[in-house]
């Protein structure tokens, strides 16, 4: 009798990953507000149709202690199983909120970003290179920093966001 064939897809890590994934959306923006935040709201359309549940929307000022701060309470529901900020990922000086997360990691999981920039590219050109999209695992949660415009916002949850979500999810428990 032979070994089974081992899995180097990661099928059988989906199969047990969970099917919904309670997520806290955080707007990045010195000009937005919950009526006006396009990006936060299509965010929480395409977890809402994916099962999703959205836990809370936020937005806060695109200040470094106030992207920590509210990370941080973020952080500390124990529902909570991902994390979602729109905004603050250019290149513009106001534009803080990578650096304001990165240090709030346990761990990056650059392929993310890579994957992110290369859709991009097919889809705006060269100006995607701006884009400093990042996830990773912080406090057995799942975290994505994604632009916040309409377009970028419905790629990143379409292409990536929404397809890795349970799988994502169910490892940053682990990672714990």
């Amino acid at each position: 009798m032979s070994d089974p064939k081992p899995d180097h897809g990661g099928h059988h890590h989906r199969k047990a990953a969970p099917r919904q994934v309670p997520t806290g959306v955080i707007t990045v923006s010195d000009s937005r507000t919950l009526e006006t935040d396009t990006g936060g709201a299509l965010v929480a359309e395409r977890l809402e149709a994916a099962g999703h549940p959205v836990a809370f929307r936020e937005i806060v000022a695109d200040e470094p202690a106030q992207i920590q701060a509210a990370v941080a309470r973020a952080l500390g529901q124990a529902d909570l199983g991902a994390i979602i900020l729109t905004g603050g990922t250019g290149v513009a000086p106001r534009d803080q909120t990578p650096e304001a997360v990165e240090p709030l990691l346990d761990r990056v999981v650059p392929g993310f970003g890579e994957l992110f920039r290369f859709l991009s590219y097919q889809d705006i050109g060269s100006a995607a290179l701006l884009s400093r999209a990042l996830a990773g695992l912080a406090g057995g949660r799942v975290v994505f920093v994604i632009p916040g415009s309409r377009g970028a916002v419905g790629l990143a949850m379409d292409k990536l966001i929404i397809p890795e979500m349970g799988h994502l999810a169910g490892e940053a428990v682990k990672a714990r």
